[in-house]
This record gives C-alpha cells, structure tokens and sequence, in this order.
C-alpha cells in the first residue's frame, strides 16, 4: 500500500488501519460478524422489535396510540389528507403525524406519514450540531422519476363504514383503500378482496422528537428511576469504538404490513438466500434476525443469511396463485424487516385442513418518513412494471457491455493487459472487455496512471480496440489525502467533500490511506466530477474506456461496520444515516452523467459497474454480487440472488466466476463459466492472492468447455439484447424465475435454481453441485420442451431428469417460440455487428410459435429516435412471417438502411411436422421483391430426440416485412 504523509496522522490509528488491510489482504475462511451489527446490537430495530413483543403479548389488552382524527380527514384531486394523532401518555399532549395517501393514475396507492415538530423545524439538536431537522425528503428525487399522476378521479366509496374512510381507485376503479381511524391503519383491496394491510398487528411506531431528560436519581438509593422504555440507544449508540452522537435522538419508523392468504414473499436485496424470503423470528429452518439493508463492505459473505451486503432495494412482491402484490419502502435509512407467516382458517373445527397463510412483514428504519407505495398487480409483470414507473427501467446498455468481461485485481502492467488480449485471439475464446483494479493507478490515486507499470495507455487501448473490445477502469469514491494531488486539493479548496459532524471536512481510511469522500449529493459536486472524466484532463483514457465504481456504500475501513459515522454531514446538512443506502447510488449517477460529457458531440451510452445500490440504480448501469468466494455453495447462490434482484428491478446483475476469493477446482470453473453465460452481468474476476485463471490457462478439456460456454453467450446475444430491451421498456426481468412465467402453479412458487431467459422459451438449470453429472428439471405444464444442442424431447408437467456431463449446459426450449441467434464465431460481440442471423423455430401442438428480435446500434441514444430494427416473427397455419412492432421516429429508414444486407441466413424449425420430410424447397417472399425458393433439409427423429429441418440461404433482410411457407399438401399442421 501506499500511505500519505498527512500531519493527521496517528500511530494508533495507522496500526489499526494496518490490522483492517491485513485482515482484508489475510486468507480468512468467512465473514467476521463482529464487524456488523445484530438487530440486538442496532438500538432502534432492538427497541421495536420490544415493541412488538410488547403488543403481541398483550394481544387485545394492548392499546394502539396512533388514531386518524377524523375532523382532519380531507380528499381532494386524488389525495386524502389528514393527521395522525399519538398519544404518549394517556390524557396527556398527542403528537402531530400529517398524513397523506396519494392515488395514482397507474392504480399505485402511497401513504407518508411525516412529523408535524420536526417538519416545522420545532426541535432542539444536540451538540451544537448543524444538521438538517426535518426528516429527511428527499429520497423521490433520487429514485422515482415517473408515475406521480395523480388519480383526480378517486372518489369516496358509495357505502359508507362506521370509522373508517374508504376511497375507491384505480383505472378500472376496483381498488379500495380503507383507512382506519382508531387505530390507524389501510386495508388494501382489488376485485374486493384484501390484498395488503397496514398496521393490522398495531406495531406502527414513529419515535417523535422529545428533548433529553436528565432521569433523576431515586432519594436514598442512589440508582436511577425505573424507566418505562429502554432509553439506552436515544441519545448516542458504540460499536466497535465508535460512538453516534444522535443529535436528533430517536427518530425511527416502523410499520406492519401484512399480506393475507400470501405465503411467498420475495425481493429486498440484496442477500444471500433463497428467492423465497425466510421467516426471521426463529424456529427450525428460519432465521433469528429480520433481514436488514445497510449496503456495506462484506467480504466472504456467509450463505443463507438476512445479514446485510452492498445493496439494499426496499421492494418486495407477495405471491399466491395468479395474484402478486408489491410493496416499496421508500427510505434511504439503514432498514430491517421481520418476516413470519401464520395458517389461519375460517373455520376453527378444520385442524387446519384447507388453511391460508397469511405472511406478516415489519419493516423498521432509523430515520426518514414513513413512505410507502402499494402496487396491487395483480401479475407479477403488472407490479414489477409499476415499480418501473416509479423509479425507471433499466437502463439500455451498450451493447458490448452484455458479452464476456475478463477481470482480476489486477492486471499488472499495460503489457500484461495487450498479452492477455492475444492469448484470448491464438486460443479463439471470444471476450469484450478486459478491467483494471486499483495498481494501474500512480500510488492509488484515481485519474493517473503507474508510469512504471502503465507507460502506453493508449497503445494499450489501441490494441484493443483493433478487435472493438473494450477497458474498464475502477475509480472509487475516496480520494488520496496527498498533498500536491490534483484532485484532492481541488476536492477540498471547492468544499465538495462529505463533513463530518463539526461541518469540517470528513478523513477517514481506504485503500490510498487517509482519504476523503467526494460528496455526490452536491450539484457542484457533480458538476466538478463530470469534468474529471474529460479525455484531455485524464490522459490517457479513449473512447473505448468504461468506469468501475466499487467500494461506493461507502466502505471506510477505520469506520463503523466499515462504513462512515451516521453523524457525518452531506450537501444541505443532511445526516449519512438518513441518506446511506442513496448514498452508492449518487455517485454512479455522478459518474454516468461523466460519461456523456467526456468529449463534446460523443454522445454514446455509459457503462458504470457499481458494487452499492439503492431502487432507481438500475437506470445507470451495472451491479455484481460482490466478494464470493470459489466454492459450490456462493456458485448456487448466485442464482437466487441474480434472479432476487431482477424482480427487484435491477435486472443487469452478476457474480463473479469463479469466485473472488480462493482457488477454485477446474471442475468449478468449468460449472461457473457455464452458469455466468447465463447472467445478465458477465464478469471473470479474481482476487490479486488468487493464482491467474484466464479459461486458456485451464487446460482441456477444461479451457474447451469453457470456451463453448462463452460461444453460446456470445451465440444468443441477439436474444439477450432482445429481452434487455424489454426490461428498458415495461420492466420485465431479463431472468424470469420460474413464479413469474407460471404464476398460477403453486409447486413452481420456491423454485429458483432455474430460469426463464427473457421471452425467449429458454429454460436453464446449471450445474451448482460437485460431480453431478446429471439435474432434474421442473417442467409447470404439458408443453414439450427440447434441448437446446440435440433436440431431445421432454415433456411436462413434473420433474425432469436431463443428463449434464461436464461439457453440457442443461438448456431447454418450450415449444411455441422462436429463438434468434448468430452462429459465426467471432472475437468480439462488436466484430457481429454485421453477421447474418439464425431463427430457431420451436412449434407448439397447434404448429404456431412466436419470438422477437430487436437490433440498433448498440452504442448511442439514436434508437430514442427511432434508429432500430424491432421485429415480430410468427409461425401459423404454416407460414413463418416477419413484421414490424417498432415505433418510427426521424432516423428509422436511415438506421434501417444501413442493414439492408444484414440477413436471416438460416432457419431451423425443431419437431416440424412429419409430411415436411417429402419438401425440398420453400416459398420466401420479402417485402418489394419477387417471391423465390429456398433449400430445405429434413432430419428425422432419432432415440427420443425430434426431427429437425432447416432453411438455408433464405436471403431475407432481417429488418424487412417477409413470408417463409411451408405450406405443404398433408401437413396437418399448417392448416
């Protein structure tokens, strides 16, 4: 490491920041959950969860102290406003909670509570301290940037309920909230049925301002009074050493939502865990604290645990058969839920026979409003694009960004980088991308480069760049506390950086050393970052250079959990602790906004991986799972969790393959390279202790199973830049777990070691398990389904048994679907561009099938203008046809024009019908072009596995209007 030669500098401080990199350096066998805290050891989630213990040990004796005044209740254009009146002691004041619960036109219902003292600024802070005294606001202008319309057409339900005020809504008008007065709580209905409530278990809790009370000391005893709350954790909270001042002094939030007669419940990542969320309140099998997001530097985390990681989304979707419901939190605070489900019968005498489950969530945050949006579905595609509405779509990528990357920490020096390339080229592996970690830079400062190590940068992009490949670079948010650094001086002579809670500049310890942290919630922050990027003031960067953010939660390796002070000031005197898990996502923000303004006139889209997340980051890139480590049980892992956070709506994830930390088997490789084809984010990444694993260093047969792995990836690219644009588009997760494309068959509900790839009918189930050789496959209905390579025919519904040897990815496709692909192997995705495509036609029983491709340049925002090709292909009554389902815009016949010769030069149709084996040709006809035949070729059925026919040489553009007749005289299946 390099250190600074800051006058700050302490020996106790710098040993203990040497003990933090040992232990980072150091092989370490898991996660050291001292650093992090336990419910128990986080005051505000212990004192609620006490709450709540409190309430249901009391049960109807216990007495709810939120009401609605009803005299306050008023809705108009869609909002209904009112105050929540809490009664701290019985007969005493009651404290002011405005509410407002807003309709909106897309059928979202938001209900925020807020506190009328603190709202108004009528508080005392502590410590002299310069912090805001509101709650903190401001969160919907960092994640929502849609779907606020009002609906002015909520209306008062025709039938009146004794106390309670019912609002109808929704664009067909079948929603209802019902919203009790004494005690407060919502009742969420659709089609009259309830769907979601608020505080039907009374554990709403919003921990008003009060000022500090000194507790006298009891006459003659010399202790202190007998407390009626725990008020250790109010006013200041240690852990590990470091103290919170808490000037604002207990200010949680809490709510129960229940979800009747839901048994699943899924979302809120990110953890490692099944997709199916665990009960939190113990018990066999379940887990013992409620899952918490506080994104946070875990390296080696452990399996199966509600412990926190990198990112926090606070959106989860319950599901039942044929009905999914969602719920976003909208707080940018550290955030747990407890989650237990409970049978409930209506009928007491059934022992239980034909029960539901009802699954009852409590969230708890340490600060911020009570905000809250429901989206009452009712399919899964309805509640994820909702969430889409409100906080965006993910982002549409270049399209390199969606083949293979190749990564280690690190790459040691510019020719290690250029001999890489080429070992890809003399072993014909195809990559994109190849990443440099923190040692390309001069002493860990970002924006230069190691003259020693890295003297050609630009001779090094140039290599790349012949075969239209890609770098990335890594640039975090701590910046060098180094005297005569550009960056740092200007960082602190513009006062950009983030404070601590003095107001004076904040110091703390990273990878450089003392460090300070650019502050991204400053416009001026953003402003001055955006031209650090600029070509002619980081030299020796180029057009082909894309951007790593890492260590952006804000990993602190002298902090609490690793992590900054919560008492920490940023822009507008807003505490870290309300603003943490926004926090990674600002500066990402900062740095794609970077991106396009590196060079005026270069307007291309950004690619930005980012390690911390919040909701809304999907609209600006790239996540990853962080540290792994090389063993089956973080490989099987990483499935649920890709999949958890797709449906989350940041559906551009990965893991590392291989795993970050360890060496793994070659057998391990192997089944890893096979599994991350299949993520969205494709990423090979390594530890710098870890021995070199480029897939041509494997040996055989392993380097050649591997390098079919990535030719398959880089083969259905055309369907994999399909289904990211419909994520762009309507929200859809580019990984559908197995609910989300069957969601009326309840024994598919829990499985998540398959998947569904976009649209396209491909089912996968990787190998995750040593020395398997063969994997059972759950297929939901009676549709037949083929594999992928050699067209053996399976048929559901039930568990399936497909044999996996090493060299094979168990991969099937259902009937009724069309598959677009490319079969020429290339060096890079970029060098496709203009190679002819594959249809892969998989007919239904009625002899029908159905897929869509779309195309556009993979690199700029022209396709906003209509620059794309989108095209609908079906087969019925015997005829393949192509048609247009994009929408038009200025550039579209120019961008069109452009691909006039890019061809469908193949396709294959799998199980056609029998009668085709006596057809030698077929009738094409495009668009504006006289009619002509193409060859065809049958393949009978052999040993289970269907026959097959294939079109060659078609000669049809593939962005033009054409028919493909099979029509034949005895195919009963082309009628």
């Amino acid at each position: 490491m390099h250190w600074g030669s800051s006058p700050l500098l302490r020996w106790p401080a710098f040993l203990s920041v040497l003990f933090a990199l040992f232990c980072v350096f150091a092989p370490a066998v898991s996660v050291k959950h001292e650093n992090f805290k336990t419910c128990d050891q986080s005051g505000f989630c212990k004192r609620n969860r006490a709450y709540a213990d409190a309430a249901a040990s009391l049960g109807s004796l216990w007495e709810a102290p939120y009401r609605l005044d009803r005299e306050s209740i008023s809705l108009k254009d869609g909002r209904l406003t009112g105050t929540i009146l809490k009664t701290v002691i019985p007969g005493g004041a009651e404290v002011r909670l405005p509410l407002t619960v807003t309709f909106l036109q897309s059928g979202t219902a938001r209900v925020t509570v807020d506190e009328e003292k603190r709202q108004k600024g009528e508080i005392e802070l502590r410590h002299n301290s310069k912090a805001r005294k509101e709650r903190y606001n401001e969160a919907e202008g960092w994640a929502i940037v849609g779907g606020l319309e009002v609906d002015k057409d909520a209306a008062p339900a025709a039938e009146k309920q004794p106390g309670a005020t019912t609002v109808v809504y929704g664009p067909a008008k079948n929603l209802e909230a019902v919203i009790r007065h004494q005690p407060f709580g919502v009742e969420f209905k659709r089609d009259g049925q309830t769907q979601v409530k608020f505080n039907e278990r009374n554990l709403m809790n919003v921990e008003h301002w009060r000022p500090k009370v000194e507790t006298p000391i009891a006459e003659g005893e010399g202790e202190k009074a007998v407390e009626t709350e725990d008020q250790s954790t109010w006013w200041e909270e240690s852990f590990g050493g470091n103290t919170d001042s808490k000037p604002k002094g207990p200010e949680s939030i809490a709510l129960d939502i229940t979800f009747p007669e839901y048994e699943h419940v899924f979302g809120i990542p990110e953890h490692a865990g099944p997709l199916s969320l665990k009960q939190t309140r113990g018990g066999s099998g379940n887990h013992n604290d409620p899952y918490r997001m506080y994104n946070s530097d875990v390296f080696e985390y452990e399996m199966d645990s509600p412990m926190t990681l990198y990112g926090a989304i606070p959106f989860m979707q319950a599901h039942r058969k044929d009905s999914t419901v969602g719920v976003f939190w909208l707080n940018a605070a550290e955030t747990w839920v407890d989650i237990v489900k409970a049978k409930v019968s209506s009928n007491p005498l059934s022992l239980g026979i034909g029960a539901k489950t009802d699954t009852h969530t409590h969230w708890i945050s340490e600060s911020g409003l009570l905000d809250v949006f429901v989206l009452l579905g009712p399919t899964p595609k309805d509640v994820t694009k909702a969430y889409g509405e409100l906080t965006g779509y993910s982002q549409l990528p270049q399209h390199f960004s969606i083949a293979y990357h190749q990564c280690r920490w690190n790459y040691v020096t510019d020719e290690d980088v250029r001999d890489v390339d080429r070992k890809f080229d003399k072993h014909q592996i195809p990559y994109d991308v190849i990443w440099l970690d923190i040692e390309y830079t001069d002493g860990k400062k970002y924006f230069t480069w190691d003259a020693h190590t890295f003297g050609d940068p630009l001779g090094m992009q140039k290599q790349l760049d012949a075969r239209d490949r890609k770098l990335v670079a890594i640039i975090d948010p701590h910046i060098k506390n180094e005297g005569g650094y550009h960056v740092v001086d200007e960082l602190k002579s513009k006062g950009l950086a983030v404070k601590n809670k003095e107001g004076d500049i904040y110091e703390g310890w990273c990878w450089p050393g003392s460090s300070h942290w650019v502050d991204c919630f400053n416009p001026a922050a953003i402003k001055w970052w955006k031209g650090l990027f600029r070509y002619d003031s980081w030299k020796g960067t180029a057009s082909n250079t894309f951007i790593w953010n890492d260590m952006n939660e804000p990993s602190v390796f002298n902090g609490p959990e690793t992590t900054m002070p919560k008492d920490n000031l940023h822009h507008g005197n807003w505490e870290h602790r309300d603003v943490h898990n926004i926090n990674g996502m600002t500066f990402v923000n900062a740095t794609y906004e970077a991106l396009l303004e590196r060079k005026k006139g270069e307007l291309r889209r950004p690619f930005v991986l980012t390690r911390s997340y919040f909701a809304g980051s999907q609209r600006l890139g790239a996540m990853w799972t962080g540290d792994n480590q090389a063993d089956w049980d973080h490989l099987a892992a990483s499935i649920p969790m890709v999949l958890n956070n797709g449906i989350a709506g940041f559906p551009f994830a990965g893991a590392d393959v291989g795993g970050f930390f360890g060496n793994p088997s070659k057998e391990l490789l192997t089944r890893w390279y096979q599994t991350g084809a299949f993520y969205p984010f494709f990423r090979g990444h390594a530890h710098i202790d870890t021995r070199r694993r480029e897939p041509y260093l494997a040996g055989e047969p392993y380097t050649g199973i591997i390098t079919q792995a990535l030719r398959l990836r880089y083969q259905l690219l055309p369907a994999w830049y399909t289904a990211f644009h419909e994520a762009s588009v309507d929200g859809t997760p580019i990984l559908r777990p197995q609910y989300y494309v069957y969601p009326g068959d309840e024994r598919g509900f829990a499985v998540d070691d398959q998947f569904y790839l976009g649209s396209t009918g491909l089912l996968a189930k990787p190998v995750v398990k040593e020395g398997a050789d063969s994997v059972e496959v759950y297929l939901a209905d009676e549709a037949r389904y083929y594999d992928y390579f050699d067209y053996t025919v399976y048929a559901g519904p039930g568990s399936k048994t497909l044999a996996a040897p090493l060299d094979k990815i168990p991969l099937l496709m259902r009937a009724g679907h069309v598959i677009p692909r490319r079969d020429r192997p290339r060096r890079s995705s970029g060098l496709m561009r203009w190679d002819p495509f594959t249809l892969v036609v998989v007919p239904d029983a009625a002899g029908e099938a159905e897929g869509t491709l779309y195309v556009d340049d993979g690199e700029t925002f022209e396709y906003q203008a209509g620059a794309s090709i989108h095209r609908r292909f079906a087969l019925s009554g015997g005829v393949l046809s192509s048609a247009d389902i994009g929408p038009r815009g200025p550039k579209t016949a120019a961008y069109q024009a452009t691909m006039k010769k890019v061809l469908v030069d193949k396709v294959v149709v799998v199980d056609p019908p029998a009668a085709w084996s006596k057809v030698a040709e077929v009738t094409v006809e495009e668009d504006g072009k006289a009619p002509a035949n193409a060859q065809l070729e049958f393949h009978p059925a052999e040993a289970g596995k269907a026959a097959w026919a294939v079109v060659r040489r078609p000669s049809v553009a593939v962005g033009a209007g054409w028919t493909m007749s099979f029509k034949q005289e005895g195919d009963a299946r082309a009628v």
